[in-house]
C-alpha cells in the first residue's frame, strides 16, 4: 500500500494533454456546471455561449483549470443518461477548446463514455467523484492518457448524506484513496497522473469535513497532489446558517486554510476572490519557508 509522507510534495508539473500544470503554488479549478439542478448555480450556464463566456471570465480572473460537469452530484439529484450528459458537456468543451486553446479543461464525470467523448472534444483531465471504481472507467482513463482526480465518496450521491459513518474518518479516507492509487497504477495509470480529493461533503458530516481539513496533510500519499473543494458547500450553511448564495467569505476562508494545509488545487465557484486570497497565502507561506530554511 502507498505510504503517507506528510504534507503533499506535488510533482512540479502535471502534463494535461500537452499543457503543463505547474504546481509550484496552489492552483484554481473553476467550476462550470452545465446542469439545470446543481445546488448553487443550476441552470445558469446550460447554453454553450453563456458557458463559454463564464469560462473566459474565470480564466481572466485566475482559473488554471475549467471543470465542466453535466450531472449534478448534490444529495437527491436525479441521474442523467449518458446521451444527455454528452449533449450537455461536449458542445461546451468544444467551444472552450476552440476559444481558449491553452486552457486546461477538466471533465467532471463518472461515466467512461462521457470521459471518452469529453477528451475527444478537448478535455485533458478527468475529475471522477467515484474514483474510477468501475472497470470500464478505469480502462477508459488508462487508455485516454490524461491525468485523473480520484475523489473519496461514501455511498452514492442520491443517498450519501443520509447517515455517514466512519470508524476514523481520516484513516478511512486515506485507506480508500491509497487503494484507488494502487488500483490505478496496477491498471497502467502512472502515479504522476493522479490527483487525490478527500471529497468534502460527499458522505460526510460537518465534523467529518472539519476533521479532514484540519488533518489534510495526513492524506498525502507518496507526495501526490491534493485537490480540495469546499466552495459554497452545505457545511458552511450548517455552521453559519447562510444559503448557498451567501457563502463567499466562508468559502474563501476554507480555500485558504486548505492551501495552507498543503492542497495543490482548489475547486471553487468564485475565482477572482479566491485567487487574491491564495496569492496572499502563498506570499506569507513563502516567507515562512524562507525563514525556516535560513
Amino acid at each position: 500500500m502507498p505510504r503517507a509522507t506528510g504534507v503533499a510534495s506535488a510533482p512540479a508539473v502535471i502534463d494535461c494533454g500537452g499543457v503543463s500544470l505547474c504546481l509550484d503554488r496552489p492552483r484554481i479549478m473553476g467550476i462550470l456546471n452545465v446542469t439545470p439542478d446543481s445546488f448553487s448555480d443550476g441552470g445558469a450556464f446550460i447554453d454553450p455561449g453563456t458557458a463559454l463566456a463564464r469560462a473566459r471570465t474565470m480564466v481572466d480572473d485566475g482559473a488554471d483549470i475549467i471543470d465542466v460537469g453535466g450531472e449534478s452530484s448534490r444529495p437527491g439529484a436525479a441521474p442523467v443518461s449518458v446521451d444527455e450528459e454528452l449533449a450537455r458537456v461536449v458542445p461546451v468543451i468544444s467551444r472552450i477548446r476552440a476559444a481558449l486553446p491553452g486552457t486546461i479543461i477538466s471533465i467532471d464525470t463518472c461515466k467512461p463514455e462521457v470521459m471518452r467523448g469529453a477528451v475527444a472534444a478537448g478535455a485533458s483531465l478527468i475529475n471522477d467523484i467515484a474514483a474510477l471504481r468501475t472497470e470500464a472507467a478505469l480502462q477508459a482513463a488508462a487508455e485516454l492518457g490524461v491525468p485523473v482526480c480520484l475523489m473519496h465518496m461514501q455511498g452514492e450521491p442520491r443517498t450519501m448524506q443520509q447517515a455517514p459513518h466512519y470508524e476514523e474518518v481520516v484513516r478511512d479516507v486515506r485507506a480508500f484513496l491509497a487503494a484507488r492509487v494502487e488500483a490505478c497504477t496496477s491498471a497502467g495509470i502512472p502515479s504522476g497522473r493522479l490527483i487525490l480529493d478527500p471529497g468534502l461533503g460527499f458522505g460526510k458530516t460537518v465534523d467529518h469535513n472539519l476533521e479532514l481539513l484540519a488533518r489534510l496533510d495526513e492524506l498525502a500519499i507518496d507526495g501526490l497532489p491534493l485537490l480540495v473543494g469546499a466552495s459554497r458547500k452545505s457545511m458552511i450553511g450548517a455552521l453559519l446558517g447562510r444559503p448557498a448564495g451567501e457563502r463567499l467569505y466562508a468559502s474563501i476562508a476554507l480555500a485558504t486554510i486548505a492551501a495552507w494545509q498543503g492542497a495543490a488545487i482548489l475547486r471553487v465557484h468564485d475565482v477572482r476572490e479566491t485567487a487574491d486570497a491564495l496569492a496572499m497565502c502563498a506570499a506569507v507561506k513563502g516567507k515562512k519557508s524562507k525563514v525556516e530554511s535560513d
